[in-house]
């Protein structure tokens, strides 16, 4: 099981981080956990193509977790000699959100089938939405996605997903705040990769935004802190520990100073750095 960090940039844009992603493969399955701005380019990146992508994997609907959403579907559809429609699940309220993606990309679907016969003869841009609620268990060849609750509210509902593929357990958390579910998902894993924030740079960069300051410290009260991050793996006997999501933005050489907030708690691996940052298990 490999997992790469596609994208560790926040809603802020930052010219060389993207949007909140990850891609976990396992077996025959490329599983694109949440899809953020830029996700496609890390795709590639990462060495595939659009079209060896099985599924998309949303923990949550907050825009900065789904804008590329529209991109994977598109350019899997185009560029795939014989397309196989893309999987894609999450929480209640996916299904609503793939249907107004399906209703914006209609004219360029239908500019398409006009021009390329070979995209006539096929099954035309079929998606297949699966919405699960904690509790639930899917299977994706042979990985198996175990749901489960997370804290992000208002945000509801949000979910992370435990993978299992030969015994090994890679536990995606999402955005969430330490809840007992959180720790029922991490509980023993491989790899627990986890969204941080640091209260310290948040509070220190609202202060100088005034207009902005509440906005900017709302987000202290539903994300992780790494320092969090850290001891919820420690208390759940996690091997190694993937931090990502990173906000405010971790600028070059601050590495060792995340790590060392979680390490303050977490004696096993940490692994944090730019997009395209990877581990197997």
């Amino acid at each position: 099981m490999k997992i790469t960090l596609l994208g560790t940039g926040s809603p802020m844009p930052d010219p060389h981080r993207a949007g909140p992603s990850t891609l976990v493969q396992a077996g025959n399955q490329n599983i694109v956990v949440d899809c953020g701005r830029g996700c496609v380019m890390r795709i590639v990146g990462a060495g595939l193509m659009p079209p060896m992508v099985t599924a998309v994997v949303l923990t949550h609907l907050h825009s900065d977790h789904i804008s590329d959403l529209n991109d994977i579907v598109t350019t899997k559809w185009i560029m795939s000699p014989v397309y196989t429609p893309l999987v894609i699940i999450g929480p209640v309220g996916t299904k609503r959100i793939v249907d107004g993606l399906l209703m914006m990309l209609g004219p360029d679907e239908g500019y398409r089938l006009d021009h390329h016969r070979d995209l006539r003869e096929g099954p035309g841009l079929v998606l297949d939405v699966r919405e699960v609620s904690p509790g639930d268990s899917v299977q994706l060849g042979d990985v198996t996605l175990e749901v489960h609750r997370t804290d992000h509210r208002p945000v509801s509902p949000t979910v992370g997903y435990r993978m299992t593929h030969e015994g090994k357990v890679a536990a995606l958390a999402g955005d969430t705040i330490p809840c007992p579910e959180l720790d029922v998902l991490v509980r023993d894993a491989d790899v627990y990769v986890q969204t941080v924030l640091r209260e310290d740079l948040v509070r220190t960069l609202a202060a100088f935004v005034p207009p902005l300051e509440e906005r900017f410290t709302d987000i202290l009260d539903y994300h992780s802190t790494v320092q969090q991050a850290g001891q919820t793996a420690a208390r759940n006997g996690v091997k190694k520990l993937m931090l990502t999501h990173y906000v405010p933005t971790m600028q070059p050489g601050s590495e060792d100073e995340w790590r060392a907030l979680a390490a303050e708690h977490f004696s096993g691996e940490i692994i944090l750095g730019p997009d395209l940052t990877s581990l197997e298990v």
